[in-house]
């Protein structure tokens, strides 16, 4: 037997704050799919630099170019307009231990707060756009902005769709899988699963990547 969700809210869901169905749909916690948590970085307009920790996204391409997918990028934020008016961003992963950090430039992100500093990141320059770089990230990709477009139609959240233009990768990590997965690796959101029984909330998590065989 298999539980039937549909598009309509179920009455049963209880949300774990205030605004969470405002801001998600309940297909969000139905699913809980996870997905990879990175920083994006761009120039704010008054110069400063802006940091965005954002998931929901996925990478690909073909033999011709590869792409950064972010979805569910908010329109009225820092970063939206930031892309939408420098027509690039740099994508920086980090490890879980810079979590806390990455989560203090979401508490810190005024027009004139230099997110980096709120974050203790060193700002380097990005090699082939004007976007700036968190050094500290072992991974840094380097995008144009290809296409901006709202799925939905109500003017909230955008998919943006990157081309990747120049990848930086540390050298501790440039071989084989020891560095990019487990604890010193990539960190992925599993967006709050929902009891779909009860309908009760629960909190997100915070994974890491455990290999448990090779293809």
């Amino acid at each position: 037997m298999k539980i039937e969700i549909g598009s309509e809210f179920p009455r049963r869901f209880q949300s774990a704050y205030p605004e969470e169905f405002e801001l998600f749909s309940h297909f969000e916690v139905t699913a809980a799919i996870p997905t990879a948590l990175f920083a994006i970085t761009t120039w704010k307009e008054n110069g400063r630099p802006n940091v965005c920790f954002h998931a929901w996204s996925c990478f690909h391409g073909d033999k011709t170019a590869f792409f950064a997918v972010m979805g569910n990028l908010y329109q009225h934020t820092h970063t939206y307009a930031n892309i939408q008016r420098e027509k690039c961003f740099c994508i920086n992963f980090l490890p879980i231990k810079d979590y806390d950090n990455l989560v203090a430039t979401i508490h810190c992100n005024d027009l004139e707060t230099d997110e980096f500093a709120a974050g203790g990141f060193t700002r380097s320059d990005a090699k082939t756009i004007h976007a700036p770089a968190i050094q500290e990230a072992f991974l840094n990709l380097e995008c144009t902005l290809l296409e901006a477009r709202d799925l939905s139609g109500a003017g909230k959240t955008a998919m943006v769709i990157g081309k990747v233009r120049h990848i930086s990768v540390a050298e501790e990590y440039a071989q084989g899988y020891a560095r990019r997965y487990g604890k010193d690796g990539f960190m992925l959101l599993i967006p709050a699963p929902q009891d779909l029984v009860s309908g009760e909330p629960n909190p997100s998590a915070i994974a890491t990547v455990h290999i448990e065989r090779l293809d």
